[in-house]
């Protein structure tokens, strides 16, 4: 497997990559597709700034990471926000992640974005130890969540 790594290839993201990104984040949650990447990869292209990528090995996605600006609010300046990564599970372990992430810190930090910030459940020890070593640390803002009854 770590020969296919040398044909790693990380590159923005596409529309007609969002049914592999789909297969990738059911066998990670074990369930069926229930994000529409297609709608949500179309809407984050449409001449916008913000940055995603796939990782891709021998013409298959991998890997990916989708992420969008935030243009203020609640005392926010301009910032970025990792909304939703995932990496085939038969290629976790191997620094795909990493590489995703260093790509996009890259693209923001050439943007002149200051501040990325994501959300991780508490009880998810992989993922927070995954952005720990990215350099995350907690914020000053606090998640809230509201359930509206049907």
């Amino acid at each position: 497997m770590q020969d296919q790594l040398r044909n790693l290839v990380i590159r923005s993201i596409q529309p007609e990559d969002a049914e592999q990104i789909g297969k990738i984040q059911s066998s990670i949650t074990k369930s069926g597709p229930n994000i529409d990447f297609e709608y949500i990869i179309e809407a984050k292209l449409q001449g916008s700034e913000d940055v995603s990528f796939v990782a891709e090995v021998d013409g298959k996605v991998v890997g990916y990471m989708i992420s969008y600006l935030v243009y203020g609010g609640f005392g926010l300046e301009k910032s970025a926000w990792i909304a939703t990564l995932g990496v085939d599970p038969k290629y976790m372990g191997q620094g795909i992640g990493k590489r995703l992430a260093h790509e996009i810190l890259e693209a923001y930090r050439e943007k002149g974005i200051r501040y990325i910030f994501t959300s991780v459940r508490w009880d998810s020890a992989d993922l927070l130890s995954f952005f720990k070593t990215l350099g995350f640390d907690r914020s000053e803002f606090i998640n809230l969540r509201k359930k509206l009854e049907p």
